[in-house]
């Protein structure tokens, strides 16, 4: 168990501390991984932004993710898609409704400056956890694409399934916890309360 994700993030640090000085790109999930990396961001000596991805969602089951969007439009589907009865015009309905969020996202979160370009940085994606996984592949797809130097996936706790599809798609994965029993990430915190925008635009506006 982690105590908030203040703690997990100092965790994390430690364990991210040999890219400290080497001016790392930090991109956290919104919303509960900025908080979370505005500190790994302080600790390692580098920058800190948001990766813009949204699960796309399970018909009539908002909280089952069939897969993933990016800010770009790129998409992600789990194996399971077609099988929760998502059909094409659904998924096509759910990734536009998506896609308007992450740009509202976007201007809300940076409205002085666009993304920072992860192209041939040390790029660190952070989540405060992972259960099937889905938009942390769809936000390492997305950074891929931006060729950087080296791309590290870094998590508190996470399944080893999912762990298994994380892994091809970073050059290196830290993950501090993989219990064998996992329903939810917010079991693993004894406090985990919900990240609003506010939260986020003053941690981004923190770090700038």
């Amino acid at each position: 168990m982690f105590e908030d994700r203040t703690a997990a993030a100092i965790q994390l640090a430690e364990q991210l501390k040999v890219y400290q000085g080497q001016n790392p790109l930090i991109l956290a999930i919104p919303r509960g991984a900025v908080p979370m990396s505005r500190i790994i961001a302080n600790k390692l000596e580098g920058e800190l932004d948001v990766v813009l991805v949204r699960k796309l969602r399970a018909p009539g089951n908002p909280e089952f993710a069939i897969g993933a969007i990016d800010e770009n439009g790129q998409v992600y589907l789990a194996d399971h898609a077609a099988r929760s009865g998502a059909t094409r015009e659904y998924i096509a309905t759910e990734k536009a409704a998506q896609l308007e969020l992450l740009h509202e996202r976007r201007i809300r979160y940076t409205p002085v400056r666009p993304a920072i370009n992860p192209h041939d940085r040390i790029a660190i994606v952070v989540d405060d956890g992972l259960a099937t996984g889905s938009t942390m592949i769809a936000a390492l797809h997305a950074v891929r694409l931006q060729q950087p130097r080296k791309l590290i996936c870094a998590v508190p706790v996470a399944p080893a399934r999912t762990l298994t599809d994380i892994t091809p798609l970073a050059d290196e994965v830290i993950c501090l916890e993989t219990p064998a029993i996992f329903y939810s990430v917010g079991q693993f915190y004894h406090l985990f309360p919900q990240i609003n925008d506010d939260e986020v635009i003053a941690a981004l506006e923190a770090s700038s």
